[in-house]
């Protein structure tokens, strides 16, 4: 299993092919991604900041962690694999949604991916990886939705994009219920 290289997809996320991480982000193909957003029992989110010599979007803040499954792995796998490697995190996590975005980045790099997303619970300090995350922090729902509106460009674009759809089901209570949760995709603009 290589983690250099990405599954690539199509519009419903049939497995087409795959290719090299960086190739796929020059070419802007569609390809898979997983997001995992943790939160402690009162209802914090748990941020990570990414390391300033990330490929793109370094030194911005973002949910708890985020990458790519490799060929051969699931979207499960790579949620519990990537907690770990960036954040020192295990837990339980649960799939709560699906959306593609694609968005262009100033250095010529294109994401466009079919994220999968997840949620857990999380009590504690994280452990993270420096060369993944430089910073780290617990934020309250209301204090983080003030900095989003005041100061966007400080967070990831992806990040920006679910933000809402996450309070939303945090809100309706779908998040955490083991009966009555059901995962959902949405398209979202980008």
């Amino acid at each position: 299993m290589s983690h250099d290289e990405v599954i690539l997809v199509n519009p419903v996320d049939d497995e087409v092919g795959a290719c090299g991480k960086l190739d796929a982000h020059r070419e802007g193909r569609l390809h898979r991604a997983i997001s995992v957003f943790l939160f402690d029992s009162a209802g914090r989110w748990l941020l990570q900041q990414r390391h300033a010599d990330k490929y793109h979007s370094g030194g911005l803040w973002s949910n708890t962690c985020c990458s790519h499954p490799a060929p051969g792995e699931s979207t499960e796998q790579a949620a519990q694999r990537r907690l770990m490697e960036e954040m020192g995190v295990l837990c339980p996590l649960e799939k709560v949604f699906s959306f593609v975005y694609r968005h262009q980045f100033d250095n010529g790099l294109i994401e466009h991916e079919f994220d999968h997303v997840f949620a857990g619970r999380f009590e504690g300090a994280p452990n993270p990886d420096r060369l993944e995350a430089q910073a780290w922090r617990w934020v309250d729902g209301a204090a983080l939705a003030g900095e989003l509106r005041a100061e966007p460009e400080r967070f990831t674009y992806w990040f920006r994009a679910t933000h809402d759809v996450v309070v939303e089901l945090l809100e309706s209570d779908r998040l955490f219920r083991s009966e009555g949760a059901r995962p959902h995709y949405t398209r979202l603009a980008g």
